[in-house]
């Protein structure tokens, strides 16, 4: 199919304002602030039923929805921090096709009257950073940002801002709290940041691929984009593939797409002499889906969306698909993903700051065989406690990959504990 988001891998050097101006370029930008009205391009991104690409899943129209027009003034904010171990698709969006992502920005600006936008990059994305505030330089001297754009009373500015390296600050509010030079923690909600975000004021907040999304649907409408994907879950999705597979990388396919597509058709599959043992589809933030000679063909032809993934018992998420096979036990798993967990949290609620810390100490006991059967229990027992607990989703997330990993790999722990 031809790539709707990445376009750079059909049409060469479309990082370069002058090709993407070629192949189209702010047409659509420049036909929504002179041609629309900015509740029709709200109404018609409901239509398309784009969902959030950070992982959520959130409908990308009703959350602009959610923004008071008694409130002003109103800011769009794009998360860009990407920390999720096992996704690294907007990078490469960034990189490769910038322009395009710019433009979904400035008009998700437009369509609910910001007049303000922000970029927010992981602080390891210096480079990019310094590459976006090249291309936005280029667009404001272009004429696409600026004052009274196109000849209209819409006037629009860009900026970028770097965080500090901080996984926590993936998470939305943590993320305006960074923005705002604050330490990069998440708010109690509600007041929620549709109507108290940014600087106290109504803020959309939506991820790269999401507004990457955008320049297509103003051009060929909520139909056209709905001819991708299923009808509960339209559109395309780019599918970050890694861990045990030949060969790893970006995908982009329509929603539905099977995992025997991606992983055996486009991956390659796994190294020879290895079987597929469990599948993380959605980064260490995964509940971990086994796959054995009973599951593996209802498993592989499940279609990757946001409904049928849930059937196979996780969730799409950021669709950051990490291959597992038969060479990798599952404590090795979940003490690589708790050590993560306990380092990237932020610390401001106890049952996150305390649990991670405890779940680490379990999962090296249990790993380096000096546990009995009593602390697989404790491990589980943490886990639990700290579900439905935390002020935001980094605890609940550091607990998936631990209790089904003991729920659905029980011999890999009963080989590690003692009598």
């Amino acid at each position: 199919m031809t790539h709707l988001l990445f376009r750079h891998r059909d049409i060469p050097e479309i990082n370069k304002l002058q090709v993407y101006q070629k192949n189209g370029g702010f047409a659509n930008f420049k036909k929504a602030v002179t041609s629309l009205q900015p509740k029709q391009i709200v109404d018609e991104v409901k239509a398309s039923g784009l969902r959030g690409r950070g992982g959520a899943g959130f409908p990308t129209g009703v959350k602009w929805s959610f923004l008071p027009d008694t409130i002003w003034p109103h800011y769009v904010v794009c998360n860009a921090d990407e920390s999720e171990p096992g996704t690294f698709k907007d990078r490469e969006i960034m990189e490769s096709n910038p322009f395009q992502f710019l433009e979904g920005v400035a008009i998700a600006c437009y369509a609910v009257g910001a007049n303000e936008g922000y970029v927010y990059l992981r602080g390891e994305f210096f480079e990019v950073a310094k590459f976006l505030d090249q291309c936005i330089a280029e667009m404001e001297k272009a004429g696409y940002l600026g004052d009274r754009l196109f000849g209209t009373e819409y006037s629009l500015r860009l900026k970028t801002h770097l965080g500090a390296g901080a996984y926590i600050c993936g998470e939305e509010t943590a993320l305006l709290e960074s923005i705002e030079g604050k330490r990069g923690q998440p708010r109690l909600r509600p007041p929620f940041p549709a109507v108290v975000g940014l600087y106290g004021k109504p803020t959309v907040i939506n991820n790269v691929e999401t507004l990457t999304n955008l320049p297509y649907i103003i051009e060929h409408g909520a139909a056209g984009y709905r001819q991708f994907g299923t009808e509960k879950s339209p559109g395309v999705k780019i599918f970050s593939l890694s861990g045990n597979v030949n060969k790893p990388g970006n995908y982009e396919l329509p929603l539905g797409a099977t995992f025997r597509e991606l992983i055996f058709g486009l991956g390659g599959g796994l190294p020879e002499g290895r079987k597929l043992r469990a599948i993380m589809p959605a980064g260490a933030s995964s509940s971990i889906i086994r796959v054995d000679n009973a599951s593996f063909e209802r498993v592989m032809d499940t279609p990757m969306d946001y409904e049928n993934v849930q059937n196979v018992g996780s969730l799409l998420g950021s669709a950051s698909v990490i291959v597992i096979d038969d060479s990798h036990p599952m404590d090795w798993v979940i003490n690589k993903t708790i050590h993560f967990f306990k380092h990237e949290s932020c610390g401001k609620c106890t049952p996150c700051r305390d649990g991670n810390y405890w779940m680490q100490h379990l999962t090296e006991r249990i790993h380096e065989g000096h546990a009995t059967e009593k602390d697989v229990v404790l491990l589980k027992s943490v886990a639990g406690q700290m579900l439905g607990k935390c002020l935001c989703a980094l605890g609940d997330f550091s607990t998936m990959a631990v209790t089904t990993a003991i729920e659905r790999f029980p011999e890999d722990f009963e080989k590690k504990v003692k009598a």
